[in-house]
């Protein structure tokens, strides 16, 4: 039965609108600085709520059913009205301007489908984030804070762990069905796709699982994880994504896992910002919804 004793998400609402104005999860995720998946996630979690089919999905189109369109025009008028009077209380405020450095997949991934509610919460603060840097171990000199992954938590910066760096091999569902497996040791076509700041990846998880990988497979090699997670979801190969970050590509069906054996690496995603930082109003509004939000407590 759908949730009856749940409110609906107001992020899934907007999703909904905008995506019914585009008629295109990926035009909508544009717009919404999220990627498709993500869009297709909550617009799934907003059928599954209300009991009714939203849109029609074909190949090439995607048109709201009757319920969808008697929805939208009852809820658009709604969230126009919310964001006018948003933006009126908004310019009453003072205002000050955090500078964020977030690796890109984190950031499209966990960190911006999420920031509508530190927003929400904190109106005073403009938000200025950078993904320009997929370096690990690296806090960017003009960034207030930074959302990276380090192997420990770095000297002289104060730092919060929020979660270990955990792999695990995906691929589109028709490369998994292709998959052939005997005696722990793959024999069908397996190409690699590998992300550039962890060239040994396959390797270490080769041997901790205790799965051979074929001696001649190629290797595809790209410098984002973004890029790396495109490539798989087109069949190109598999790919060892992030377990945490890839979720809504997982419940979308762009991806799947080719194994349920993870690598569990070294590393960990930290909040960090100078130390003497600390102390600013904004920095701890940030610093205390990232750790809610985010940290896992491990």
């Amino acid at each position: 039965m759908p949730g009856t004793s749940r409110n609906l998400s107001l992020r899934g609402l907007r999703t909904f609108c905008v995506a019914a104005e585009y008629e295109s999860f990926r035009d909508a995720a544009d717009k919404l600085f999220v990627t498709a998946s993500a869009v297709s996630h909550q617009i799934r979690n907003l059928e599954d709520e209300l009991g009714k089919q939203l849109f029609e999905r074909r190949t090439r189109s995607l048109n709201l059913t009757e319920a969808g369109k008697a929805l939208y025009e009852d809820v658009n008028p709604l969230i126009l009205s919310l964001d006018d009077v948003t933006s009126r209380h908004r310019a009453t405020v003072s205002r000050s301007t955090l500078s964020i450095s977030v690796q890109p997949f984190f950031a499209s991934e966990l960190f911006v489908p999420r920031l509508p509610d530190f927003r929400a919460a904190n109106p005073g603060i403009d938000i200025k984030i950078d993904t320009s840097d997929e370096s690990s171990e690296k806090h960017p000199g003009k960034a207030d804070v930074s959302i990276r992954v380090f192997r420990s938590p770095p000297d002289q910066l104060a730092a919060d762990r929020l979660f270990a760096l955990r792999l695990v091999p995906a691929a589109a569902k028709e490369f998994r069905d292709k998959l052939k497996v005997k005696a722990k040791k793959i024999v069908s076509d397996f190409p690699l796709i590998v992300h550039g700041t962890r060239p040994q990846a396959w390797r270490q998880w080769q041997r901790s699982t205790g799965i051979e990988l074929p001696t001649d497979a190629i290797s595809l090699q790209l410098d984002s994880m973004i890029a790396v997670v495109r490539a798989a979801e087109r069949s190109m190969g598999a790919a060892l994504v992030p377990v945490q970050l890839s979720d809504s590509w997982f419940r979308s069906g762009s991806l799947v896992r080719l194994f349920p054996q993870e690598l569990l690496t070294d590393d960990a995603f930290y909040f960090v910002c100078r130390k003497e930082r600390l102390d600013d109003e904004n920095v701890r509004a940030l610093r205390h919804w990232v750790l809610q939000t985010f940290a896992d407590n491990a």
